[in-house]
């Protein structure tokens, strides 16, 4: 096993590299790992647009000297704070540029194994490599926690799929999709099917698409006071979300914030979608009941919301049914450093700065919803998170 580090963080996206930025110059030793950007560049389809602002499409570094209006204006991108769609691909550049920048010695390595040791924690690499760190940062996003709702759990991979799992849809030209869902991912998927030549019929629960508030370049007075814009979008609500919550969200009762994660800022569409959004074909309102994979295709039975039912079948299903954070589900720790995490539902319940029930085992992002309220399930959460731990893990 090589020498001990005091910190490892695993994982290398907007939350992971917006804390190895804070660590700089902090005098630790700190070894970082994974793809950086995964989620963007692998797991979400080409020619996409975030649904974020453009503000608040930003990795964190301490003097904010290097946001995503900086890159833009230093490749010639068009860009602007709200009102203009930041493409998938820009952001993907600037996460690796901010990498490049802020964590050169990033190790796109995969962690195997995290085990306690007698230094802290012993860590296994895929490359055969080993080492003991004192402290780890989890800031692994949400790819390990896929969510496929169990009716359709049965299904074969060739028939069903997780939107998680598409990059490229060329593969789909010509063929019949089925895609569930009610959310961003589900309707820029359907629409982006359509661009490389599928068929497309979105079904989804909810009898009615929202979408988010539209965000135009020049907002009157009037509508900045009633709406205030915030990282996760316009409203006193999502303001309240992104600067208060995280201050007090720990110290509500258990159910209202196993509640409010659950609930707040639910499935919703950009603004900017709305017109191509609509054209997709869809079926809401509609539950399945069964479904069964039938020789080349797939078949669901579906109820709707007045007792009708109706079957419906493609060549593929794509499952745009989101994430549930789940501790149990990260594969590389250890069952022993498992079995002694207190949980607040099926994630970590935290401490002020991020530490869970571990000592030294601490817990970033999407996961850390629960700890300090919806605004982690987003990059810009990492504003919040990397200076406070960053100042806990260099004291």
């Amino acid at each position: 096993m090589q020498a001990n580090v005091d910190i490892a963080i695993v994982g290398a996206g907007p939350f992971g590299l917006s804390i190895a930025a804070h660590l700089r110059g902090s005098g630790k030793s700190l070894r970082i790992f994974g793809t950086p950007m995964q989620i963007w560049r692998r797991h979400m389809p080409k020619g996409m647009m975030l649904k974020s602002a453009g503000f608040s499409s930003t990795i964190c570094d301490p003097g904010r000297t290097f946001t995503l209006r900086h890159y833009c204006e230093q490749q010639g991108i068009p860009y602007h704070e709200v009102g203009l769609p930041v493409q998938l691909d820009t952001f993907s550049a600037y996460g690796l540029a901010f990498q490049q920048r802020f964590a050169p010695g990033l190790e796109d390595v995969p962690v195997e194994t995290i085990d306690a040791c007698a230094e802290g924690f012993a860590l296994q690499l895929a490359n055969g490599g080993s080492f003991s760190a004192r402290k780890v940062v989890l800031a692994v996003g949400i790819d390990h926690f896929r969510h496929i709702p169990d009716v359709l759990a049965h299904l074969p991979s060739e028939r069903l799929s997780h939107s998680g799992e598409h990059r490229e849809l060329e593969r789909f030209r010509g063929q019949r999709v089925l895609v569930l869902g009610a959310g961003a991912s589900a309707f820029d998927l359907a629409v982006l099917l359509e661009d490389a030549g599928a068929t497309v019929q979105l079904i989804a629960r909810r009898s009615a698409v929202r979408f988010n508030y539209d965000e135009p370049l020049n907002r009157p007075l009037l509508k900045r006071v009633s709406m205030p814009m915030s990282g996760v979008g316009p409203g006193w609500k999502q303001r309240t979300c992104t600067d208060i919550w995280p201050w007090l969200y720990r110290y509500f009762p258990d159910e209202r914030r196993l509640r409010t994660v659950r609930e707040f800022l639910g499935p919703s569409v950009g603004w900017f979608m709305r017109e191509r959004a609509e054209a997709v074909s869809q079926l809401l309102g509609f539950e399945i009941e069964a479904a069964r994979a039938d020789g080349n295709q797939v078949e669901l039975e579906l109820r709707g919301q007045d007792g009708k039912r109706r079957v419906v079948s493609g060549d593929h299903l794509i499952a745009a049914t989101g994430y549930r954070s789940d501790a149990r589900r990260l594969p590389f720790l250890a069952p022993r450093i498992v079995d002694r995490l207190a949980l607040i539902g099926s994630t970590p319940r935290l401490s002020a700065h991020f530490e869970s029930s571990v000592r030294g085992l601490y817990f970033v992002g999407p996961v850390s919803a629960t700890s300090f309220g919806p605004v982690m399930r987003f990059a810009f959460g990492a504003v919040f998170t990397s200076p406070r731990i960053a100042r806990h893990l260099a004291a």
